[in-house]
């Protein structure tokens, strides 16, 4: 079997946009990571999108329970687009996102942020049967949110990862789908944010959410697609952060 970065090396050169008229994102990332300092990270590479260039961005919940969201590409065409309405702050500046081994990789942001976040990966046969299961799902079966209500449902207990929702409303009234196809856990991790550690992975006392979106009580990286409404400004908000 491909290791998980020959597989996310095919992403970056076959990645394809599954049909429809609704915005969409087809990648790999990290959905979210909590640390025992009360941070949370999470990191999105999307090589294709239908809404401009292909981009990497880095989310940062700071204990405050305040968001930045990171990315080397505008607001208008990343994830600000989506979640810019509960945000602090969204930053355009470089990012890496680096693999160091089959199954590690490294993620920097750039300018005067001083984010460095390693992150290694593994597989359980609890994820091994999800993925099992992901793959063998049609597209159109992926995209129905009565089924992704139901599977966001029964996930989160079974990954122990709290409340998960692979469909609803981003904070910027966008209804949104997530369809994950393959997936592993976080294994382990560090981080630091200007030069402070953030401490090990833990899951935070209250679960952190944005919109309906919630993020994960511990650390799941996947590979597959996410969709959103077409942007409408007679129901939707811009991108820009919160005033």
């Amino acid at each position: 079997m491909k290791s998980i970065r020959a597989q996310a090396s095919d992403v970056e050169q076959n990645a394809t946009l599954g049909q429809g008229g609704d915005e969409r994102f087809s990648g790999y990332g990290v959905m979210g990571l909590p640390f025992s300092s009360g941070h949370v990270l999470a990191m999105r590479r999307f090589p294709v999108t239908s809404v401009g260039p292909g981009y990497r961005s880095v989310w940062l919940r700071r204990p405050s329970g305040s968001w930045t969201i990171y990315a080397d590409a505008p607001p208008q065409v990343s994830c600000a687009r989506y979640f810019g309405a509960a945000l602090e702050s969204a930053v355009e500046c470089p990012i890496e996102v680096a693999w160091t081994g089959d199954a590690a990789l490294s993620v920097r942001v750039g300018g005067d942020v001083g984010l460095a976040w390693d992150v290694e990966l593994g597989s359980t046969p609890v994820t091994r049967a999800m993925t099992a299961a992901l793959t063998s799902l049609p597209g159109p079966v992926l995209e129905n949110t009565s089924v992704l209500k139901v599977m966001g449902a029964a996930s989160g207990p079974v990954l122990r990862a709290g409340r998960l929702g692979l469909t609803g409303a981003v904070p910027n009234r966008q209804g949104f789908r997530a369809n994950p196809r393959r997936m592993w856990f976080v294994s382990r991790s560090t981080a630091s944010l200007e030069g402070e550690d953030l401490g090990a992975p833990h899951p935070l006392r209250v679960q952190a959410r944005l919109g309906d979106f919630f993020i994960p009580q511990r650390g799941i990286f996947l590979i597959g697609e996410s969709s959103f409404d077409r942007f409408d400004p007679a129901r939707h908000l811009p991108a820009a952060p919160r005033q």
